[in-house]
């Protein structure tokens, strides 16, 4: 690995710009780079200029005064679980959209709720005029995921706690952007991961952490979804999901499957990504399927994509610990986050859930009323203190609502957020780190340390301390 990069390599680098983006400059002055330079450059750890936010509370909000941005094909699903907390847990006091249809269709729900929000629209800086008002406690962004971390450090910046999307980041710089502004502001800054308050992912944490599975050894985590039709036709606003897709080859989306697993591993909290191998299938599908498209459609008849159907990364922890991690949003085949976990005492496997335990005959998956037995000891109980607001209001099996409830509950207790700033550009870094590795031959890429070394203090979640 030694040694100056070859032209082909060095051509490699500079089309990863957006990737590398973060490194302190690379001061090359004009001569050819040493390779292993550039990937230590990735993992460097700058100086803080705040101070750490682990376990960051705030005083206690009665009522929490929220702004939102981006009011579509995510954001009206979740207005409305945040509109159902109003006005005992929170009020609506601003919302934003550069589209008018999504800013009046959200105003006339709300207004039924007796709420009347601000409405910004139509001017793509209208959000900066919402984040500057002194009567907001916390910002959501439910927004493409292009602009989640300007909008985010500028809500920071004027004071604001930040809720947002999934990914929060897609850029090293990104990450370390929000990182630094969420310490130097002392805000709270997470990222919305829905799928750590799935019913059976709360289930498994609870297992992990009270020794069911015994020493963690690895899991496995995807985002498998058949996303051809939606990125294709004009579901998501100006097509722009479809366009990483041309511009990237990586695991643009790892959060979901990936989440959950960093919190059974408490990645850190104890343990943490040390390095990343990942590589990419063919990119076949997407220029098969755009053949159907209406020739109207920008993207009739394409065969420019770049990103492989499948792409898969291995992540290595501190402690040695593995997760094998997949990506593919083009094959048709069933949606899945594998949601795997091994450990000495047993080991679990998603879609459909199936548990194996130490002790029991080890060919065989736990009869049904066995696994039952599991669920009911093990089931996190917000689940059942929540079960009537879950089913009247839903979202994804649940888990939605239960997760805008516990970021509105928290701040209405004044007690710590689940996740932290570090959770979500540890778990969002993936995106840029996984092209590195693709682009130069699937070599190792270290992890950046958000945490500046304090990833080495065990520490528990909030959503198992209450």
């Amino acid at each position: 690995m030694k040694g100056p990069l070859n032209r082909r390599s060095f051509l490699r680098i500079s089309a990863l710009t957006g990737a590398f983006m973060g490194i302190p400059s690379l001061g090359l002055g004009g001569k050819t780079p040493d390779i292993e330079e550039l990937l230590d450059r990735i993992s460097a750890t700058p100086s803080p200029s705040g101070q750490s936010v682990i376990g960051l509370t705030v005083p206690p909000i009665k009522q929490v005064r929220v702004g939102i941005i981006g009011l579509g094909m995510r954001g009206s699903g979740m207005t409305k679980l945040i509109d159902a907390l109003c006005p005992d847990k929170a009020k609506i006091v601003a919302i934003c959209d550069l589209q008018e249809k999504y800013t009046s269709r959200t105003l006339e729900a709300l207004k039924k709720n007796n709420q009347n929000p601000a409405v910004y629209k139509g001017d793509p800086n209208a959000w900066k005029e919402m984040v500057k008002r002194d009567d907001i406690d916390l910002v959501f962004i439910f927004t493409h995921w292009d602009v989640h971390v300007e909008m985010a450090v500028e809500s920071m910046r004027q004071g604001k706690h930040v809720a947002v999307e999934v990914p929060a980041a897609i850029t090293l710089e990104e990450a370390w952007q929000m990182v630094n502004t969420a310490e130097e502001t002392q805000r709270n800054c997470i990222m919305l991961e829905n799928c750590c308050y799935g019913s059976e992912e709360l289930w498994l944490l609870n297992m992990a952490r009270q020794g069911v599975f015994g020493n963690l050894t690895y899991g496995e985590a995807a985002y498998i979804h058949d996303l051809r039709s939606l990125m294709l036709d004009h579901s998501y606003y100006n097509q722009w999901r479809i366009r990483h897709h041309v511009k990237h080859d990586a695991n643009l989306y790892p959060t979901h499957g990936l989440g959950p697993v960093s919190q059974y591993m408490e990645i850190d909290r104890g343990d943490r990504f040390e390095y990343l191998v990942s590589m990419s299938s063919p990119s076949v599908s997407l220029a098969e399927y755009s053949k159907k498209m209406d020739y109207s459609n920008e993207f009739y008849n394409r065969n420019d994509f770049i990103h492989g159907d499948m792409n898969t990364s291995l992540i290595k922890t501190a402690k040695g610990r593995m997760i094998h991690l997949y990506h593919d949003v083009v094959t048709p085949r069933p949606y899945s986050r594998n949601n795997c976990l091994a450990g000495t005492g047993g080991y679990h496997e998603g879609y459909p859930s199936r548990l194996a335990l130490d002790g029991k005959d080890s060919h065989r998956w736990l009869p049904d009323n066995e696994y039952k037995e599991m669920r009911a000891k093990y089931d996190h109980p917000i689940w059942t203190r929540l079960k009537a607001e879950i089913e009247k209001y839903g979202g994804h099996g649940g888990m939605d609502f239960v997760e805008i409830y516990r970021v509105i509950d928290n701040l209405n207790r004044g007690i710590q957020l689940d996740m932290d700033v570090y959770d979500a550009a540890s778990w969002s870094v993936v995106y840029p780190l996984s092209e590195i590795s693709v682009q130069l031959g699937s070599v190792p890429v270290k992890f950046p340390d958000f945490t500046r070394g304090r990833w080495k203090e065990p520490r528990k979640l909030q959503i198992l301390l209450d």
